[in-house]
């Protein structure tokens, strides 16, 4: 069974109920096991500002319900590496490390994920 780590822009959309029926069946299994975000993801997702008071504590909820993958100095050491061969911003360059050394799939519609050696991406967008 594959394993995913959840780029912030996919909960969101997820949540906003933007993708397509097939990717939202697919991201419902995903998140109804224990779903994993980056410490970057976990702080991206909190600092969301909403009026939506329920938005708020769905959002609180999914990030209290995740396996938060803290920085270790294997993540920072691919980090460096990525950020020393491509044009992508620190927060990015954890993601995309994180998923790396754990062995995930990276579950984001961001563009600036591709072509980056060794990681694994689906793009719920194209489901």
């Amino acid at each position: 069974m594959e394993h995913y780590l959840i780029d912030n822009n996919v909960i969101s959309n997820y949540f906003f109920d933007i993708f397509s029926r097939k990717a939202m069946d697919f991201l419902a299994d995903v998140i109804n096991r224990v779903p994993n975000i980056s410490v970057i993801t976990e702080i991206e997702a909190l600092s969301w500002r909403s009026s939506d008071i329920i938005k708020e504590e769905i959002t609180r909820s999914f990030v209290e319900d995740s396996n938060v993958i803290a920085l270790s100095p294997k993540v920072v050491a691919k980090c460096v590496e990525i950020r020393r061969n491509r044009k992508l911003k620190t927060p990015d360059a954890i993601i995309a490390a994180t998923a790396i050394v754990h062995n995930l799939t990276l579950l984001t519609s961001d563009a600036d994920f591709k072509n980056i050696p060794d990681l694994k991406i689906i793009n719920p967008l194209d489901l």
